[in-house]
């Protein structure tokens, strides 16, 4: 079988999805997950855009051993020098560079012509030379870029020592049967091409990154950019699981990849998790509802015989149909192997708090869910915080103004308020803007329950403006009011210092 290389982006084009940045502490645990995973290349980051950044790259490289990391630059000196500084502590490095080709960004991007561009791509790939000899380019909106002018740089900067040339669909807008044709263009009128890697990253603006990943694959690309759960900016990039199962399923294509599928459910709700982005329960591979049959005739069929209604076993992507399930009555070693399952690793330690807060939120619903248990192993973050809710009380009520009283504690001094408001959610928020007494605009306020049923936990996302700067919190809760303030507590530590 053809090798087909798996690049994840997750903890770069993925981590750009405004809510979603990790800290180095949690992108080394995705990195290490996606080690074990199987992925081949690790974009650790864009080092020149942020000391967080330049950081996690270094800290990533020193983590992982078989992945190479990869550290995105501009076609740009210092962007090169700086990420050559960031990786080197890498075991196997990878200088991701390059620049817009498409008219768009060659006419009113950079305000320059074809042919300037093709002289700093060469240089760029030059310059990135000197420090390692993997050279990734990236030729930007290649997706709109005309054929026999791509063709022209992609030639140009395999000479110049590029070992994989990136054809993204920037924006999105490739039909699968033109970006399959684009490949096959190169491939067919590149000289050289055959000491190159041609590489696919395709968004999903109209829905066909996977489409497009696929054309791509079929007409020769060997290396594809990929995100877990599909994340990333706008409408998101070509997911990871995706393409493993697509090819997984689909044996006659002739091409492989090194990824373990029994680890993608637990790599998808880590990530899941860490972001604070969830699934959509009908996300192909992942979602709460993929393997799921509500018609009473699919139902019928799906027990005659799995395949009549499913083409995957979902045992080969990590759920476990036989999974043992936690109540009230699990104990500490149930609890831990489950979190296992999911990509979460804990000392003794943590098992016990996060086992103090099981027992609490078993005692107030039925069944706890892989979410519900993913939700308490992110608890601990918040313990870190210098804003904390101590207590929360509000009255509300058909036809009477809800009353809401707040306990907070400030770097470990208490404070309290009380407040009304037009309803529960708006009375506590307006009892905790009393006690930080900051100029504070609530901009969006999403609910999503984790399952079904009322006494569900519920997940709240907020966006809070403060100084002309946007923070996002998070907050989790079967009181909805309590999860409302969480997540307002949890923007509030990220402008407080």
């Amino acid at each position: 079988m053809d090798r087909l290389f798996i690049f994840d982006t997750t903890l770069r084009d993925g981590e750009q999805v405004p809510g979603c940045q990790l800290n180095t502490v949690e992108k080394i645990q995705v990195a290490r997950a996606l080690e074990t995973l199987g992925v081949d290349v690790i974009e650790a980051g864009f080092p020149i855009s942020s000391p967080g950044d330049f950081n996690s790259v270094v800290e990533i490289s020193k983590a992982v051993t078989w992945p190479v990391i990869c550290a995105l630059t501009r076609g740009v000196q210092k962007d090169i020098d700086v990420a050559a500084e960031a990786l080197q502590y890498a075991k196997h490095k990878r200088i991701h560079t390059g620049i817009g080709t498409s008219d768009y960004h060659i006419r009113y991007k950079f305000n320059s012509t074809q042919e300037e561009i093709l002289e700093r791509a060469v240089a760029a790939v030059k310059y990135a030379k000197r420090y390692v000899e993997d050279v990734e380019f990236y030729c930007e909106d290649a997706g709109r870029t005309d054929n026999e002018y791509l063709a022209r740089v992609v030639e140009a900067v395999i000479k110049a020592g590029a070992t994989v040339v990136n054809i993204p669909d920037t924006t999105g807008y490739c039909l699968p049967q033109e970006y399959g044709e684009k490949i096959k263009f190169l491939r067919e009128h590149v000289q050289g091409i055959d000491k190159a890697v041609l590489s696919t990253h395709c968004h999903n603006d109209l829905g066909m990154a996977t489409a497009n990943t696929m054309a791509g694959i079929i007409n020769g690309a060997r290396q594809v950019e990929v995100t877990v759960n599909g994340i990333g900016e706008r409408a998101g990039n070509t997911s990871l699981e995706e393409i493993a199962m697509i090819l997984k399923c689909h044996r006659h294509l002739n091409v492989d990849t090194q990824i373990n599928t029994q680890k993608i459910y637990s790599t998808s709700r880590l990530v899941s998790n860490l972001m604070n982005m969830p699934v959509q329960p009908n996300k192909a591979i992942v979602g709460r509802n993929a393997f799921a049959h509500s018609s009473g005739i699919h139902q019928d069929g799906v027990l005659k015989n799995r395949q009549s209604y499913e083409i995957m076993d979902p045992k080969d992507v990590g759920i476990d149909q036989n999974a043992i399930l936690l109540t009230a009555r699990s104990g500490r070693a149930a609890l831990k192997h489950r979190l296992g399952v999911l990509g979460v690793n804990v000392d003794n330690g943590k098992l016990d708090k996060i086992y103090e807060q099981f027992l609490k939120l078993a005692d107030k619903k039925k069944d706890i869910n892989d979410d519900d248990i993913l939700m308490l192993a992110g608890m601990e973050r918040t313990e870190q915080h210098r804003v904390k809710l101590d207590y929360l009380q509000v009255t509300s009520g058909v036809g009477v103004r809800s009353v809401a009283s707040i306990g907070l504690l400030i770097a470990g001094e208490k404070f309290e308020a009380a407040a009304s408001g037009n309803g529960p959610v708006d009375a506590a928020i307006n009892a905790l803007k009393k006690i930080i007494n900051r100029q504070m605009t609530l901009h969006e306020f999403t609910i999503q329950a984790i399952n079904r049923g009322s006494n569900d936990v519920g997940k709240v996302h907020m966006q809070v403006e403060h100084n002309g700067s946007i923070y996002y919190g998070f907050g989790a809760n079967t009181d909805i009011v309590g999860a409302s303030v969480e997540a307002y507590i949890d923007a509030i530590n990220k402008f407080v210092k």
